[in-house]
């Protein structure tokens, strides 16, 4: 199983769905299951939960600091 694309997956869905992003804030394992449609052994879902936390929180700084930039070019 490639972790990667399934942190893909997962962030990908998370971003355009806000009750899946409710979800995943409270129960991440059982969100993440019900995106990818596995029932994951523990060791494995955690590094895809803490890799969707990770890339979703390096997104939502990209993004201040894109309107930033746009902020202060003005």
């Amino acid at each position: 199983m490639d972790v990667k694309e399934q942190i893909r997956k997962a962030v990908e869905k998370i971003t355009g769905d806000k009750a899946l992003q409710e979800q995943f804030q409270k129960e991440p394992v059982k969100a993440l299951e019900s995106i990818l449609g596995v029932d994951l052994p523990d060791d494995v879902i955690n590094q895809v939960v803490q890799g969707v936390k990770a890339k979703l929180t390096a997104d939502k700084v990209s993004d201040t600091v894109d309107a930033l930039k746009g902020f202060l070019k003005k």
